[in-house]
């Protein structure tokens, strides 16, 4: 324990001699006045001021003040926002500012990550937060009363709330957008080019991808095409949509699947995994897969999509790589050799804990709480979440109209060719907010790119997704936190390579016999049992 003290109080010393070196200005802000208010009512008879240190893109104004959300805020609230917008470095700034103790009254978009959050309130940097959601925000407690799975995802092991959080639905359970990740797209142009059929197993879509390689699809005389390309290891760009098929649970990017049962399984160890891992090494060995697909980053990825390249490749949607246009059409899920046809689940949720933080300078809590409660107001929610209406110095995400009965409702803007997430960093508040499931056509309509990827997944997906359950992003004390990033730090090292090196190279039985070994000595099993202890520990505190 004296060790770790002397650690950060070395730390903190050092970050503060760098900050005075550099000059106190940048990153530097001081928490605001008392005002000594009490019983708080929007908006406040006289105009207040509170101090926030924010991050956002450099596409939107420097001054968070000229987004026209928060000239809105502050006009219904009486409350000025004195921002310190960092938008280089902002994790560095941030930290030489706590370490120089230069507190704001409030982080906005904090960035956070749950060992931050814990060592900052050991250290004395934030305040619990229970008291003040409890007393002061009617919004967040009612989603938290309503959804307690979000007040347990906020809640850290010793029972304490250390900030306030950004959930975002659209879709309820196994039909949440983020079911999927990276879809597998295939050239139909190319497929009525050459008169084949939309391939319905693993061996059809091989027979597909020689035909792409030999049969000259785009029709210029060379052999330019790349039957079938991805960007190796994790993301929406990778291959893993297509493990499935070889039996058992498929793959996922955190090699981890819950059963029915709610029992976990890693999915990176079986048979099945080594069965795919084969099938792909025979499309390689068949000159059927990107030379480059090993090494490549987004920008290569990207232009030999916009080149229309790829006979087969994979990304969240086919709009970022080859376009809003019909050359491309979602690969429908494939039969394996046994016939098995399966979607692997995702982990991921919409949901991050650390958005908001209050530091232990704020004097002005209550006022702060109320004010950080509006943003769970639902309308109020999707602006932050999206972007605004009613601007007339630029383009609208919305149109403000009406719901089925009447109501305020903010639709979405026919965008006529502008990039959404473009517009979206320009005009988003982001920052802590709840867009539920149930707010759709009645607070917003969902977007049309959404409906669209949500549409094809009801179509050529959600019949194949066995499981009920994925992992959610659970708040581990520090202690299983550190382990488990001990682990992570060489296991995910170690799963990539071999699949890399077995892809390009087959793998023996001897090889995958070492294989199973090592992930062995790379505490697997030390790993499984962090994750299974917590997520019982989860499913008992909400009562599953």
């Amino acid at each position: 324990m004296k060790k770790r003290y002397l650690k950060i109080a070395s730390t903190l010393l050092t970050s503060a001699f760098i900050l005075a070196a550099c000059g106190k200005g940048e990153a530097g802000q001081t928490a605001a006045e008392d005002y000594g208010l009490e019983n708080v009512q929007f908006p406040l008879e006289e105009e207040v001021t509170l101090n926030l240190m924010t991050n956002s893109s450099p596409l939107a104004p420097a001054d968070p003040n000229d987004k026209l959300i928060f000239q809105r805020l502050e006009e219904e609230t009486g409350v000025h926002v004195e921002w310190n917008n960092i938008v280089d470095d902002y994790a560095e700034q941030r930290n030489l500012a706590i370490a120089a103790g230069d507190l704001p009254d409030a982080m906005f978009n904090s960035e956070a990550s749950d060992k931050e959050l814990l060592s900052w309130a050991e250290d004395g940097v934030i305040v619990p937060v229970n008291d003040l959601v409890e007393q002061y925000m009617p919004n967040l407690s009612a989603i938290y009363e309503k959804y307690p799975q979000y007040k347990e995802l906020a809640t850290a092991p010793d029972g304490n709330m250390y900030s306030f959080p950004w959930i975002e639905e659209l879709g309820e359970g196994k039909e949440s957008i983020h079911t999927v990740n990276g879809m597998a797209w295939i050239n139909v142009e190319w497929l009525d080019k050459l008169g084949l059929e939309m391939p319905q197993t693993t061996d059809e879509l091989m027979t597909v991808l020689e035909a792409f390689k030999n049969d000259d699809p785009n029709g210029n005389g060379e052999a330019d095409e790349i039957p079938l390309s991805f960007i190796d290891g994790g993301g929406n760009e990778d291959f893993k949509i297509l493990m499935a098929a070889f039996g058992g649970d498929g793959d996922n990017d955190n090699h981890l699947v819950i059963n029915n049962d709610h029992s976990l399984n890693f999915t990176a160890d079986d048979e099945n995994y080594r069965k795919g891992i084969e099938y792909f090494s025979e499309l390689y060995k068949k000159g059927l897969i990107d030379s480059e697909a090993f090494e490549q980053d987004w920008n290569t990825y990207v232009s030999k999509g916009n080149d229309q390249k790829f006979g087969v490749y994979f990304t969240w949607d086919k709009a970022n790589i080859t376009g809003a246009n019909d050359s491309y059409d979602v690969l429908p899920v494939l039969a394996g050799p046994n016939g098995d046809k399966k979607i692997t689940r995702t982990n991921n949720f919409g949901f991050q804990r650390g958005r908001f933080v209050v530091t232990s300078a704020n004097k002005n809590l209550e006022l702060t709480a109320k004010w950080v409660d509006k943003m769970y107001e639902p309308l109020q929610s999707v602006q932050n979440n999206w972007g605004t209406y009613g601007d007339e110095t630029q383009q609208n995400v919305f149109n403000m109209g009406k719901n089925k009965d009447g109501q305020p409702m903010l639709q979405h803007a026919d965008l006529a060719g502008t990039a959404p997430g473009e517009l979206r960093q320009k005009t988003e508040a982001s920052g802590p907010l709840a867009v539920l499931d149930e707010y759709y056509d009645v607070y917003t309509t969902v977007p049309d790119d959404a409906q669209w990827r949500l549409d094809l997944m009801h179509d050529a997906y959600l019949d194949y997704i066995k499981n009920d359950y994925n992992y959610p992003q659970l708040f581990m004390n520090v202690e299983d936190s550190e382990r488990m990033d001990q682990i992570l730090a060489d296991l995910n090292p170690y799963l990539n390579q071999k699949r890399a090196e077995w892809i390009i190279g087959g793998v023996t039985d001897e090889e995958w016999s070492n294989y199973l070994s090592e992930l062995e000595r790379l505490n697997l099993p030390e790993l499984m049992e962090i994750y299974d202890r917590n997520y019982k520990n989860y499913l008992s505190n909400i009562g599953d």
